[in-house]
C-alpha cells in the first residue's frame, strides 16, 4: 500500500516545537499510516527524546525510495553549541528556517506530499536576518495565491489577510482581493475530505455596517464580491455581522467563515479550539498544516507542552494527503 509522505519541521529549538513534534510523533501508533520524515538536527532530537524519555527510533531518510509506513529522519547541520532555550535566538531561529526550508523543497520536489511544521519564533527570524515574517509569509512569495485557514471540529477561518498592521488589513478589503480569495479557496476546499464546503463572509464593521451607517465597506467592497463569487456558482454569502457569524459557523460542520484580517478570525478560533486546532494553509500544490499556537518560550525545556494541537496537524496533514489532495 502506497502510504503519504509527510514532513515534520521541528520549529525553533529554543521553543517547544521539537518538544511538540517528538511527542507527537511518539505516538505513532495512533496516528495515520504513512511515511513521517522528521526534519531537524540530529542533535536537536536525541536531547529531546532523553529529556522526555521516549525513542522515535527513526530511521535516515532516503528520498529516492519508495514511501513506507514508519518514522524517519532527515539529518540538518548541527549547531555548534546546544541551542539557547526560553528565548530569542538568531541561531535558533537559522535552524528553524533551514529545517523549513528543506522540507518545502522536498514538497516541491515531489518527495513529500504535505508539510507540519511546528512553531517558530518570527523575531528570530528577523535576527538571523531573514526576510520572511513566517511560513506563511514564504510560502506566499512561492505561491501568491496562498490561504491561511484554520480548522478545528466545530469551526473553521479562513484569512483575507494574514500577519499586516490593522490599519493596513482594513485598507486591504477590497472587491478584487476578496473575489479572488473565494475563487482561491472554492477550488482548494474542492480537493479536500468533509466537503463541499460553504463560505460565510464576515462583515468588517459592527453590525456588518448597518446598511452604512456603521461604515460602508460591506456595500462597496464585500457584498459585490459575494455577489460576484455566487454568480460564479461559489457557494457563499454574506457579509454577516462578525460578533455572530461564528456561531452561525459552529451550528453548521461544512461552513468556512471567511474572516476579513487575523485577530478578526483568530480570536474566535482559539476561543473555541486552542489546544486542537490546526492552521492549515491552502492553495499550494501540496498541503501544510501547524499547530495553531507559538513557540511558549516561557515552559520550553520543562516536558509541560501540550502536543494536541500538532498531533491534529500531523493527523490532519495525514488524512488530506490520502485523499490525493
Amino acid at each position: 500500500m502506497t502510504v503519504p509522505r509527510v514532513g515534520v519541521t521541528a520549529g525553533d529549538p529554543g521553543g517547544v516545537g521539537p518538544e511538540v513534534a517528538v511527542k507527537a510523533l511518539s505516538r505513532f501508533g495512533g496516528l495515520p499510516p504513512a511515511s513521517y520524515v522528521l526534519f531537524a538536527p540530529a542533535g536537536v532530537v536525541e536531547a529531546e527524546e532523553r529529556r522526555l524519555g521516549v525513542r522515535l527510533g527513526a530511521r535516515p531518510w532516503d528520498p529516492v525510495r519508495e514511501p513506507e509506513r514508519g518514522i524517519f529522519l532527515a539529518d540538518l547541520p548541527a549547531p555548534v553549541r546546544p541551542p539557547e532555550t526560553g528565548r530569542v535566538a538568531a541561531a535558533n531561529g537559522e535552524i528553524s528556517f533551514r529545517a523549513f526550508e528543506a522540507a518545502v523543497a522536498g514538497a516541491r520536489d515531489g518527495r513529500l506530499d504535505a508539510v507540519v511544521t511546528a512553531p517558530i519564533s518570527k523575531a528570530a527570524w528577523a535576527a538571523a536576518g531573514l526576510p520572511f515574517l513566517g511560513h506563511t509569509d514564504y510560502l506566499a512569495r512561492l505561491y501568491p495565491g496562498a490561504v491561511m485557514t484554520f480548522w478545528s471540529d466545530r469551526l473553521k477561518v479562513a484569512l483575507l489577510s494574514h500577519h499586516r498592521p490593522l490599519l493596513d488589513a482594513v485598507t486591504a478589503v477590497r472587491k478584487d482581493a476578496l473575489l479572488g480569495l473565494f475563487r482561491t479557496l472554492h477550488a482548494a476546499l474542492g480537493r479536500l475530505p468533509g466537503g463541499p464546503y460553504r463560505l460565510l463572509a464576515a462583515g468588517l464593521n459592527p453590525h456588518a455596517g448597518e446598511d452604512g451607517y456603521l461604515g460602508r465597506e460591506e456595500i462597496d467592497e464585500v457584498r459585490p464580491a459575494v455577489e460576484a463569487a455566487a454568480a460564479e456558482g461559489i457557494p457563499v454569502s454574506g457579509p454577516f455581522p462578525p460578533d455572530t457569524v461564528f456561531l452561525k459557523a459552529r451550528r453548521e460542520r461544512d461552513a468556512v467563515v471567511v474572516a476579513l484580517y487575523h485577530d478578526q478570525g483568530l480570536i474566535a478560533f482559539k476561543l473555541e479550539a486552542f489546544a486542537t486546532g490546526v492552521n492549515a494553509t491552502l492553495g499550494l500544490p501540496f498541503i501544510r498544516t501547524s499547530p495553531d499556537h507559538g513557540t511558549a518560550f516561557d515552559i520550553a525545556g520543562r516536558g509541560l507542552a501540550d502536543p494536541g494541537s500538532m498531533g491534529e496537524a500531523v493527523r490532519l496533514a495525514a488524512a488530506f494527503s490520502a485523499t490525493g489532495s
